[in-house]
């Protein structure tokens, strides 16, 4: 007799400082349950509401084996699709089944796709930032001490615009300067080749904060310095420039935070006018989609470097490494090393050694869940990511995205 789903539920719990989501499959089979990641942290209770009343009827009494049906249907039923919110709530039921796959077989989830290529995942941590040049280097140094290969550097006071060039009564907002921000990352590129030379992988992350013509210059500007690589030069909406940035710029190209529908990155990939994935797998609606486009990334030489932020549970950042930990075209894996208390509620987390993530080889993504722990840090349900972290303005007040 098949086993079949028996209820599906989302937890929002926060033991950090923003909201996660964990969805539950629970089975006919008693004990028999999975785990998934529907983190959406800017719009979380909008994607409990898709898991708990819209996916959760047509789920249960599913057979839980049939992952890629249940996936099609889930995708498909809304008529509409794509976007963060559904894709969130997808991903949690579709992680969850995988897990669910994993624990009725006995084995990890890494072995159902054939087995590890490497036994553990490069790393690369949220970044090497700092006020000035010097705190910058620091930060690399003490980086590459702790063996991380693959660093991503930021300057804070880029977002510290001059009062003086404010108009009056303009509004709150993260203020960034383009032209300044160019000549800093310039300035920053020059300082850690003349510190380090280039035995070291640097790579910055623009947040497709620049205007496209800005963007080229900028490629342009910093390839004397051999970048390991930009990310998010561009914003989705002008992912056609990057053929622009090809002529002027060898510069690898990472890009994909911002992607929620395949048709977003299939063109990039298919004319190589980038160099690696950065897909928040749950956007993309979980684990299913993500090891296609691994693949696909795979059949085009483009190499994978998932999105791994704060905001993203155990649960979700296990389902990635399996990925890594399959994927010969794996590059590195962000990761967000979470608090003490995210480890007590997630036993089985998995731990970073010395520049590399490691999962156990527990069945399924290995993670379990303290859901009584949970209680006791409740979920705000508003939390926009980091109070104005995304109000992004330029100099003059101009709303932008971020």
């Amino acid at each position: 007799m098949a086993v079949t789903v028996r209820d599906v539920k989302c937890i929002i719990t926060a033991p950090e400082r923003c909201d996660i989501a964990v969805v539950k499959v629970e089975t006919s089979e008693p004990g028999l349950f999975g785990l998934g990641c529907a983190t959406f942290t800017q719009r979380i209770t909008a994607v409990k509401t898709a898991v708990e009343d819209y996916l959760r009827p047509m789920m249960i009494g599913r057979d839980v084996e049939k992952i890629e049906d249940a996936w099609q249907q889930m995708m498909g039923s809304s008529y509409w699709r794509n976007g963060p919110v559904l894709n969130n709530a997808i991903s949690g039921v579709d992680e969850a089944l995988w897990d669910i796959k994993g624990k009725m077989l006995g084995v990890p989830v890494y072995q159902l796709l054939g087995g590890k290529v490497r036994e553990g995942v490069a790393v690369m941590p949220r970044g090497a930032h700092g006020r000035t040049l010097e705190e910058v280097g620091d930060s690399v140094e003490a980086m590459t001490k702790d063996g991380f290969e693959f660093i991503r550097v930021g300057l804070r006071s880029l977002f510290a615009c001059d009062e003086e060039r404010k108009p009056e009564g303009a509004p709150e907002g993260i203020y960034f300067d383009p032209k300044k921000a160019a000549k800093e990352y310039v300035r920053l590129f020059a300082y850690l080749r003349d510190r380090f030379g280039d035995e070291i992988d640097v790579g910055i992350d623009v947040h497709e904060r620049f205007h496209p013509t800005e963007a080229v210059s900028l490629a342009k500007a910093l390839e004397p310095y051999k970048p390991a690589f930009i990310e998010d030069l561009l914003a989705p909406e002008y992912a056609d420039w990057f053929a622009e940035v090809r002529r002027v710029s060898s510069i690898p190209m990472a890009m994909g935070e911002l992607f929620v529908n395949p048709m977003e990155y299939k063109n990039l990939i298919a004319n190589r006018l980038i160099d690696y994935v950065r897909c928040h797998i749950s956007m993309l609606g979980g684990f299913t989609p993500a090891k296609k486009l691994a693949a696909t990334c795979e059949t085009f030489g483009v190499g994978t470097m998932w999105h791994g932020p704060h905001d993203i549970t155990p649960v979700g950042m296990a389902a990635q490494l399996h990925l890594d930990l399959v994927s010969p075209n794996c590059i590195c894996q962000e990761y967000a090393v979470p608090g003490e208390i995210t480890y007590e509620m997630f036993p089985g987390s998995p731990v970073v050694k010395h520049g590399y993530a490691y999962v156990n080889d527990k069945p399924g993504w290995g993670v379990e869940f303290d859901e009584e722990m949970a209680k006791k840090y409740p979920g705000k349900g508003y939390n926009l990511g980091g109070g104005l972290a995304f109000m992004g303005r330029r100099h003059d007040g101009t709303a932008v995205r971020t």
